[in-house]
């Protein structure tokens, strides 16, 4: 656990102060986001979905909505893919510059997420994590974070995992100031925004055949699971 002067107060200070400047800057943007969501298509100016932020406590997540309502229930469910359907005419640009996330600025004025620290999971996610991979919930969640601006979500699950646990480890005001100096080179650029597959869902998937394989292998699929973890 992450126990510096930096990680246990200055980083609130820091999020705090950044929150309130972004908030008030960005004003008259929300309200210009607001009105093409509503004139583009029916539904609420915000998505809201459940999210794990630190120490497993669950929190509402705020973004600007970008897809059709019910989406999640639709198509490839909580899976975005290149040139998704579900996807409404304004959601692909403010998904393009990463804008959807600027409602996040308010969960972390409120406490539940930090400006900067790993992007916070689903449950089914977190559920399946191993000791390791639980060291994510140390920190709060954040809206950018090392992971972000080291491929997103271009690379494997398993190599953000390990660049998000990396940053738990290493934790600093120098190296939250340099993700900050990334961040926009990365939004700008519309680098890495699209998972290649659920990562979860197929873990799930190989993880159930390994059980039906170990039922049918004398008991020793014991061994054989453990080989699926990380």
């Amino acid at each position: 656990m992450p126990n510096s002067f930096y990680a246990r107060a200055g980083k609130r200070i820091l999020d705090t102060f950044i929150s309130l400047s972004l908030l008030l800057a960005a004003g008259p943007l929300f309200l210009i986001i607001a009105l093409a969501i509503k004139l583009d298509s029916r539904g609420p100016v915000f998505y809201r979905q459940e999210r794990i932020g630190q120490k497993g406590r669950p929190f509402s997540l705020l973004k600007f909505r970008s897809m059709i309502v019910d989406a999640e229930h639709q198509g490839a469910g909580i899976l975005v893919l290149a040139g998704d359907d579900r996807i409404t005419r304004v959601g692909r640009i403010l998904r393009k510059f990463s804008l959807d996330e600027l409602p996040q600025i308010i969960n972390v004025l409120g406490g539940g997420m930090s400006i900067i620290g790993p992007r916070p999971g689903l449950k089914y996610q977190t559920d399946k994590y191993n000791e390791l991979q639980s060291r994510r919930l140390f920190v709060k969640p954040g809206i950018t974070g090392w992971a972000q601006v080291n491929g997103r979500n271009s690379i494997p699950w398993d190599r953000r995992i390990e660049l998000d646990i990396e940053y738990v480890d290493r934790i600093s005001l120098g190296l939250d100031f340099k993700i900050l100096c990334r961040t926009p080179f990365v939004v700008l650029g519309g680098e890495g925004q699209i998972a290649k597959a659920d990562f979860w869902k197929e873990r799930s998937g190989t993880e159930s055949k390994a059980e039906d394989t170990a039922e049918n292998d004398d008991g020793e699929g014991g061994d054989r699971r453990s080989t699926l973890e990380w």
